[in-house]
């Protein structure tokens, strides 16, 4: 296997002061740390990688044994305990904290487990047409696990029931050191005792039995703005699940669903409609009373109007998301024939074909003789 070139991942030459390395990690975390680049499912990998190479560089030690030898295999590694697993409680303020790790003249492994933020949930919300275009309060009933009002989240059964951990110190960190041929290393792993965390519980509490959280369901009114669509997703944040032992609550994401309206259908900020008009107002024209979301309005038809004619009605759509105005609403007409005529009406209407000098069947027929011609 081919060995990694701890200069090359950071990006700095082998004459790079701690500044340099330091500053080029801080470049790279930022851009690799997984919670921050959960769409690239190379980060972790990327990011445990120069976790790697900046624990090497970082440490006088460690950097001339590299220099040396060209390797860190684990009797090197003063810093064994520390991967890209162990950052995922962190979030991008924690950079600092890290560095001061790798840099700062601390003892590394020394940093505690934090406890891990609550999950983030997911509601799928259904609404009508008219909820999603003019928004609506809604309130919804949310299953989660909230912090225990109990021990408030500690999971002891009293504040004297929480003990620094006699195995690790308090640290959250075990320690051992190793005699190599090349001299005393010492490694770090997470404690096994309270699990990273420094501190251990002897005594729980009765209603959540420890875990610091317990199973309730929220109602939580919430407030949909204008202009939401199918398949928006509106973030409302601390309202997920709780944290471990009183670590901040995850987020709730409200997915929405829009229901199909009786007569109109959507397209982007638009809104269509089909109306009935009859024969004579299609021909004579007329003025009509159209639907719209706000409302009825009337539209003029202009005489000699065509079935399926697109009439366009402007800012009677939806209301932008963003804030920027509304969109139009299309009224299609459709001609309507009747079904039973008159004898009188019968009469009009032959009266009125040998008048009409317009032949729309012995027009298509001219234009098909160039076509077979």
């Amino acid at each position: 296997m081919a060995k990694k070139d701890y200069y090359e991942l950071l990006g700095v030459n082998k004459n790079a002061s701690k500044e340099e390395i330091k500053q080029a990690y801080k470049k790279l975390a930022k851009k690799y740390h997984p919670d921050l680049n959960k769409s690239d499912p190379n980060a972790s990998e990327k990011f445990k990688e120069i976790n790697e190479a900046a624990s090497v560089l970082g440490d006088d030690n460690k950097k001339a044994q590299y220099d040396q030898f060209g390797t860190a295999e684990p009797g090197f590694e003063g810093m064994s305990g520390f991967d890209a697993g162990d950052m995922n409680g962190f979030s991008s303020y924690d950079f600092d904290d890290i560095f001061d790790t790798f840099f700062g003249g601390r003892r590394s492994g020394s940093r505690r487990r934090a406890h891990q933020r609550g999950a983030d949930l997911q509601y799928g919300l259904e609404l009508s047409l008219e909820e999603a275009a003019f928004g609506a309060d809604k309130t919804i009933s949310i299953p989660r696990h909230e912090t225990c009002d109990k021990c408030h989240g500690s999971g002891a059964k009293s504040g004297s029931d929480v003990k620094t951990c006699d195995t690790c110190q308090g640290t959250g960190m075990y320690r051992r050191t190793q005699r190599t041929p090349f001299g005393i290393f010492q490694t770090s792993s997470t404690c096994n005792k309270c699990h990273g965390v420094g501190k251990v519980i002897t005594s729980f509490c009765e209603k959540c039995d420890g875990s610091g959280r317990i199973r309730k369901v929220r109602e939580l009114k919430v407030t949909i703005p204008k202009g939401v669509d199918n398949g928006t997703r509106l973030r409302i944040e601390d309202e997920g699940e709780a944290g471990e032992k009183g670590a901040a609550h995850g987020d709730l994401y409200l997915l929405i669903k829009v229901k199909e309206h009786k007569i109109f259908t959507r397209e982007d900020d638009n809104i269509f409609v089909e109306i009935p008009i009859s024969f004579t107002q299609a021909c004579l024209g007329d003025e009509v009373e159209v639907p719209t979301l706000r409302g009825t309005v009337e539209m003029k038809i202009p005489s000699g109007t065509q079935t399926n004619t697109l009439f366009r009605i402007k800012g009677k759509g939806i209301p932008s998301l963003r804030g920027f105005g509304s969109g139009d609403e299309f009224v299609k007409v459709i001609i309507q024939t009747p079904n039973r005529v008159s004898k009188r009406q019968k009469e009009l209407l032959e009266e009125f074909e040998q008048l009409n000098e317009e032949k729309p069947l012995k027009n298509f027929f001219e234009k098909l003789k160039g076509v077979f011609e």
